[in-house]
């Protein structure tokens, strides 16, 4: 082949190389050539100190922390706000109340229909609530490597929120139903649907709550919702702590034993003034919250607890046993007991300096995301 038949072959090669290339990728980009537009999202980050660039999105690992209130999901918090590569924050409050929107589109057949018509199908609002979902939490804080929420009630829709978050993990808090109740109830603790008169009432809708939030965590499995007992993080906080890391795939800092030392400072622990267990979560990890219960529920309800709190044998808890024998605690721990029960008055101070000024608590109620019921009464 003499030179200019070379010269040609090369300029066909070419030409089909780039044929070739064009064609690739004009079935890549398919919104190149669709003959509907399609929106399309644009990045989103958080700038931090030195403006270091924090991306967010829906496929980054999301910690969330859940169960019913009164659980110790703000102490579970606030061990985690302590590491230096985490981040949760208070409540939001909000999140529940759009998964609870959703939750009653569903319900209504007419409004599912109405939502379809207006061209708002799965898809799109399942994209809608994560957007939501995902910019109160990358930004009602301080940026960080690692991103949580806390807020108890959103684990009644944890199946879901896997869904929309697929790479995120789940801490579920778990606590013997009758502390939990007894705490709800002595703290005047309004939630949606629980009768703060009523032990027997209250122990009901906590079995029913806690049933749910057990089904939605066995549902997501195993490798992304973690079950944390209250009592065994209480007793053994560096082993518990250690295995909740390892779960979330977070290295190891000491500081998470130590949260009550971070308490609103930069990178700490920041506590909000209107949430119940802020004046208890300003302590060094301690047992006082075990075993208050005891002795303080009525004899017929302990008599029928077994019928009243089946999920109590469920999860593992004697529900004849008063007091119940949880365990031994960790020297620290014990220490940390004896010292805060040592200086009653100088915690009493600290708690006070943290909430005031503030509105009372009894003006804060937390909604049932899962209930119809009405509202409770207001506390006295």
């Amino acid at each position: 082949m003499g030179r200019g038949g070379r010269k040609l072959a090369l300029c066909l090669t070419v030409a089909l190389f780039a044929a070739w290339a064009l064609y690739r990728l004009l079935t890549s980009c398919a919104v190149w050539y669709d003959h509907r537009p399609i929106m399309m999202p644009r990045n989103t980050y958080i700038l931090g100190e030195n403006r270091k660039v924090y991306p967010y999105d829906r496929y980054m690992p999301l910690i969330f922390i859940g169960g019913v209130p009164r659980s110790g999901t703000t102490l579970m918090r606030a061990m985690l706000d302590a590491h230096p590569e985490v981040r949760c924050g208070q409540e939001t409050r909000v999140i529940p109340r759009i998964l609870q929107m959703r939750s009653h589109w569903l319900k209504s057949q007419k409004e599912s229909v109405r939502l379809e018509e207006a061209g708002l199908s799965k898809e799109v609002l399942d994209s809608a609530i994560a957007a939501f979902c995902l910019e109160v939490i990358a930004r009602h804080g301080d940026p960080a490597p690692r991103l949580c929420n806390k807020d108890p009630l959103t684990f009644k829709s944890a199946s879901y929120l896997s869904e929309l978050f697929p790479q995120a993990k789940f801490i579920f808090m778990l606590r013997d139903g009758r502390a939990t109740v007894h705490s709800i109830i002595s703290r005047k603790v309004t939630i949606t649907g629980f009768d703060l008169t009523s032990y027997r009432q209250c122990l009901t809708k906590w079995n029913s709550a806690i049933q749910t939030m057990y089904n939605q965590c066995r549902e997501v499995g195993p490798s992304r919702c973690f079950m944390v007992y209250y009592e065994q993080l209480v007793l053994h906080p560096g082993e518990w702590m250690r295995r909740i890391l390892q779960f979330l795939d977070i290295p190891w800092n000491e500081s998470v034993l130590h949260h009550d030392e971070l308490i609103n400072k930069p990178g700490g622990v920041s506590l909000s003034k209107v949430e119940r267990s802020s004046d208890q979560v300003i302590k060094p990890v301690n047992l006082e919250a075990l075993t208050k219960w005891v002795g303080n529920i009525p004899s017929d309800v302990v008599r029928d607890m077994a019928d009243i709190a089946p999920m109590l044998s469920v999860l593992g808890y004697d529900p004849y046993a008063n007091p119940p024998a949880y365990g031994s605690p960790d020297a620290f721990v014990a220490d940390n007991t004896k010292r805060i029960r040592a200086n009653v008055q100088l915690w009493e101070n600290r708690a006070k300096d943290l909430l005031s000024p503030q509105r009372t608590f009894q003006d804060v109620n937390i909604e049932d995301s899962a209930s119809e019921a009405a509202p409770a009464p207001a506390a006295a």
